[in-house]
């Protein structure tokens, strides 16, 4: 079954050509593409990826991040854009985006990112992760109450926070991809987070890990 995937992009052209990448790559199937988050909110379906850019006419990409997970709640975020300042990553990954690439990165990566993303990963530019990775650190640990984790699901938060995938972690750990999918459902839900973006903001903030 194809991995479904809509754009969000104001400049046809480009907006276009990547729906024709992911409609010429096995695998991959462009179900959307919009101009504005308002558009896409309008018409759009339920998918597994969204391709969102910031700078877009009307609401910013970053507003619509909560807007469209209001409406599909599994949906995963991937920013793509030209931005890569440290106040949109941050707002960005705060608001629950699942990604963060760089238009200026290769179509082979933004493929592997969009099913990177699919498998519950979040893919980013390794300039942008370096930078999301300084900007939290630098922010004083925050305790506001204890988060009873079990060992086993403080082992995986901090893993997940080291960037490994669901695969990776059921092979570091010898346990099965369902295990791990169950662990990670379970720290969602003590965090009070919808997704690994989300965990890891909330893990290096709060001085959990």
């Amino acid at each position: 079954m194809s991995i479904r995937v809509i754009i969000i992009e104001d400049h046809t052209d480009y907006r276009e050509s990547i729906c024709y990448i992911l409609n010429a790559t096995e695998g991959l199937k462009c179900t959307g593409n919009f101009s504005s988050v308002e558009e896409a909110l309008q018409n759009m379906e339920e998918a597994d990826i969204v391709l969102l850019d910031i700078n877009l006419p009307g609401m910013s990409g970053i507003e619509g991040i909560e807007k469209i997970k209001n409406i599909f709640p599994q949906i995963k975020i991937v920013m793509l854009t030209v931005f890569d300042d440290n106040q949109n990553i941050f707002h960005a990954i705060l608001s629950g985006a699942d990604g963060y690439i760089l238009k200026k990165t290769s179509p082979l990566r933004l493929i592997q990112a969009i099913e990177d993303a699919a498998e519950g990963g979040s893919p980013m530019t390794p300039s942008i992760a370096k930078q999301a990775l300084a900007l939290f650190k630098s922010y004083a640990p925050n305790k506001l109450g204890k988060v009873n984790l079990t060992e086993r699901e403080h082992e995986i938060l901090s893993i997940i926070v080291s960037g490994k995938d669901n695969n990776e972690i059921s092979e570091l750990l010898f346990i099965s991809l369902q295990t791990v999918r169950n662990h990670i459902r379970h720290i969602y839900e003590k965090l009070h987070v919808h997704s690994k973006s989300q965990a890891v903001v909330k893990a290096i903030k709060e001085g959990i890990i």
